[in-house]
Order: structure tokens, then C-alpha cells, then sequence
């Protein structure tokens, strides 16, 4: 099943912790977004495998609703 992890605010990516391949826990966080100065951080919904990550470290004007991460 895939599991799509998308931005839930507007804001800028401050740092992605996982890559294409690594295994999360239900939880897990797998990337902080700067909000306002204020750290959001978006957690794993499901455990699995992660196949696509779809943003990068400093990555500036992101939508909310985009989607981030890709996890099966």
C-alpha cells in the first residue's frame, strides 16, 4: 500500500531526515518544516519503506498539501 506524506502548512523545508530506501516506523520523523520560526515536524503515518522523497534540505516556498515523501 502507498502512503503519501504531504506538507500540511506553508512554509519553507528546514531538513529532511530520511532518504529513498530507509525504513520508518509508524511515528518517525521524517522531515522539520520552518514555519514562522517554528519547527513543524511531519511524522511517518505508517511504517514501511520510503521510495520517493520529493524535497530538499533549505528548499524554500512550499505549498501546503505538496507531496513530500512517498512511503510503501
Amino acid at each position: 500500500m502507498t502512503t503519501e506524506v504531504k506538507t500540511t502548512v506553508p512554509g519553507n523545508i528546514w531538513k529532511v531526515l530520511v532518504k529513498e530506501g530507509d525504513q520508518v516506523k509508524k511515528g518517525d520523523t521524517l522531515f522539520i518544516m520552518e514555519v514562522m520560526k517554528t519547527e513543524v515536524n511531519h511524522d511517518s503515518p505508517v511504517d514501511g519503506k520510503v521510495t520517493k522523497v520529493s524535497i530538499v534540505n533549505d528548499q524554500e516556498g512550499v505549498d501546503p498539501g505538496s507531496i513530500a515523501i512517498v512511503i510503501e
